[in-house]
């Protein structure tokens, strides 16, 4: 294998916007597969980088690293938000899942993510599959997901989570947690956004749905009787929620003048395109559910799954979603805040707590 695996020095990486305070970014590429891929690891306070990989067409590097960055950031504040003792770190493949994603390249994947020994530990995100985690274990034991690692695909728990954290925000919105005849639109029929929305045609909510995968849409509107949009359009039917379970950066000073629903609350990472997005929703009185807080159940699945295939633990704490935001609603209405400057100052606060608490290393003379 003829490869590169660089940490990047070029001053442009590090005056990108979205650099911040991460730790390690790193190339890697592979002649052999084509892999073009970017590790992001954030912050390892809490312990190793747990993040997801995904694979995505990306238009440019750029593109990909601003999305790394964002992603991983993402990931230390949502591991902290759920108590969990790991950092944030994310890794992006540029290239088309339908089309270019092959075993041989996820095994690539692998080799670049086991040569970080352990600071990375990588896992399932847009574009990849269980089978895909399977390949990436061939070459690296620091990958979660997998049938030897626990509950494998973490879907289903992001999916709980979402919902849960949904009726959550009913509660607060609405002064119910019932979804009976509550009208949701969900943006997104992936694994986690279309069992969002079987879990809510459950509950007896009316479905909106949309995916630029059209046989998704079929699929969903023979299973629930939804009707489909455009997903352009997803934001700006008339409903009481909007689940955005696509691409980040979709609540933007576009898409938030023609939201007509009261609640934003969806498994996507990475929802709003800038922090004033966050504020623009507030005036607007829409109550918005930070992405990295209702999203979290996949990560606490990864995170805390047994060998055995025991989940109690692990559904306990995405059941516990809910109260996570209903705290963070509640905090945010006292300091007259945002509910994702709350999360932001939660985590945070998490982070701290620990650095504090490390011992302080004395210098030794030679």
């Amino acid at each position: 294998m003829n490869a590169l695996h660089t940490k990047v020095q070029h001053s442009a990486v590090f005056d990108h916007p979205e650099m911040g305070t991460h730790e390690d970014v790193v190339f890697a590429h592979d002649r052999d597969t084509g892999l073009q891929a970017i590790i992001a690891v954030h912050d390892t306070t809490l312990g190793p980088a747990l993040g997801g990989c995904r694979v995505w067409p990306y238009e440019n590097p750029g593109d990909a690293l601003t999305d790394a960055l964002r992603l991983s950031r993402g990931m230390t504040y949502k591991n902290a938000l759920a108590g969990l003792d790991l950092g944030g770190g994310k890794a992006v493949i540029i290239a088309d899942p339908r089309k270019d994603k092959t075993p041989e390249l996820m095994e690539a994947f692998g080799r670049h993510v086991d040569r970080l020994s352990g600071t990375y530990i990588t896992a399932e995100d847009v574009g990849v599959s269980p089978q895909d985690m399977e390949a990436v274990a061939r070459q690296t034991a620091h990958v979660r997901g997998t049938s030897a690692t626990g509950l494998g695909d973490p879907s289903p728990y992001t999916a709980l989570g979402v919902f849960e954290g949904i009726k959550a925000c009913a509660k607060h919105v609405f002064g119910s947690s019932d979804l009976e005849g509550r009208t949701v639109s969900v943006q997104g029929l992936g694994h986690v956004g279309y069992d969002v929305a079987r879990q809510l045609h459950g509950a007896g909510a009316r479905l909106i749905v949309s995916d630029i995968h059209a046989p998704a849409v079929l699929r969903a509107i023979d299973a629930f009787g939804a009707v489909a949009v455009d997903p352009a359009e997803a934001h700006m039917v008339e409903a009481d929620i909007f689940v955005p379970c696509a691409l980040g950066a979709g609540l933007n000073a576009r898409t938030i003048p023609h939201i007509q629903a009261r609640i934003v609350a969806g498994a996507a990472n990475n929802q709003l395109q800038t922090p004033a997005d966050g504020e623009a929703l507030k005036k607007r009185g829409i109550l918005y559910a930070p992405d990295y807080a209702i999203n979290a159940g996949g990560v606490i699945s990864i995170a805390l799954a047994s060998p055995g295939g025991e989940d109690t633990l692990v559904r306990q704490k995405t059941l516990a979603i809910g109260d996570t935001l209903t705290a963070i609603f509640e905090r945010a209405g006292t300091e007259e805040t945002t509910p994702e400057h709350v999360a932001d100052a939660m985590a945070e606060e998490r982070l701290a707590k620990t650095r504090k608490a490390r011992p302080v290393l004395k210098a030794v003379s030679a």
